[in-house]
């Protein structure tokens, strides 16, 4: 299935290889192709006897801590010295962190070339992969440097999720749940019916809410490509969520990105409850279902003033003022709202004493 718009070309398929043998044919320059060390034990051998043996491979380390310029500027050299030019095209194999990383590396070489995403998670498929944002980040600062530029394709291929372990098919989860909340509360009944057991994973299933995901998001992103305004509903639970990874990135409790927005929706519930009118009865109980599928955070009332002051790092913020998407009921958000210290605070005691 086909599902384009302006931008980018997105593919949904249950045959990879079909759709990478269209993609090399149409290509007129050389290809290259970015993974990590995990892409390339578990996904690369599922495409990696299609692709022609004069494409050039870079590997980057995993994980969220190389997501900095120093490893741009590696995929710089390593595309230059390879001799990439203008009609080359880059594609990214991987998650959230290639895409963005990728995305950013390409877009800024000789002032762009192509890219394409393969995403290989369930949050990049549902994220990353699509909308056109591309970045790194600045020391413990998400995604502080970048900018937007779209892929040229994005294939989702549902197999690849058979690669995941539980917990990045709970992080994908956790966006697919903001995506319900800024929509409609038919998809949260929806993705509530799934089974998230990896053994008991219905595939099928969990592409066609991969589809519905990725169409919510896109919609906005049509309408306000450059977040501007309508776009900026997307970022519901992101404030504190992204305070949350940060604070807890590089330590033993580490928290990967769909679980933290899981955790920041649940705080930004009330927050929204307070300042806008949420529902008293769905705020209990959408924080319960929060917790029951990623377990309780625990943090301590000594954490606030730190996660505080990240939060004041923020890229959605204004005029010295800490900037919420936060939702009046389900599929009513309501952007560039803020909240002050003391009710973010009171915001974490509720959470932490329910």
């Amino acid at each position: 299935m086909i599902y384009s718009q302006s931008e980018s070309e997105i593919i949904f398929t249950n045959s990879i290889e079909s759709d990478i043998n269209e993609l090399v044919k149409s290509q007129k320059g050389k290809i290259f192709i970015l993974m990590d060390n995990n892409t390339q034990k578990y996904c690369f051998p599922i495409i990696s006897n299609i692709i022609p043996q004069s494409t050039e491979i870079y590997i980057l380390p995993a994980g969220e801590e190389h997501k900095h310029i120093e490893s741009v500027a590696k995929v710089w050299d390593f595309l230059n010295s390879k001799g990439a030019d203008r009609k080359s095209v880059l594609i990214n194999l991987g998650g959230g962190v290639l895409c963005d990383l990728g995305g950013f590396a390409a877009s800024t070489f000789k002032r762009g070339i192509d890219f394409i995403h393969i995403p290989t998670t369930l949050l990049s498929q549902v994220d990353a992969s699509v909308g056109g944002k591309t970045g790194v980040n600045l020391h413990s600062y998400k995604n502080e440097v970048g900018c937007f530029s779209f892929p040229k394709k994005v294939i989702i291929y549902s197999g690849f999720i058979k690669t995941l372990d539980q917990e990045n098919i709970l992080s994908g989860y956790g966006e697919m749940l903001k995506h319900a909340f800024i929509h409609d509360e038919k998809y949260l009944g929806e993705l509530k019916k799934l089974n998230l057991n990896k053994a008991m994973l219905n595939y099928d299933e969990i592409l066609s809410m991969i589809k519905k995901s990725v169409k919510i998001k896109e919609e906005v992103v049509l309408a306000d490509p450059m977040e501007n305004g309508l776009r900026k509903i997307l970022n519901f639970g992101h404030t504190i969520g992204h305070a949350f990874e940060s604070y807890y990135m590089g330590t033993e409790r580490e928290l990967i990105h769909g679980k933290a927005v899981a955790y920041g929706m649940a705080v930004e519930l009330y927050l929204s409850y307070i300042k806008v009118g949420f529902p008293q009865k769905k705020l209990l109980e959408n924080i319960y279902n929060i917790d029951t599928i990623f377990g309780k955070l625990n943090f301590a009332p000594d954490d606030y003033e730190r996660l505080y002051r990240l939060m004041t790092h923020d890229k959605k913020n204004e005029d010295a003022n800490i900037n919420f998407t936060l939702i009046k009921d389900f599929g009513k958000p309501v952007f560039d709202q803020t909240a002050v210290k003391k009710e973010i605070f009171d915001a974490f005691d509720y959470y932490l004493g329910i």
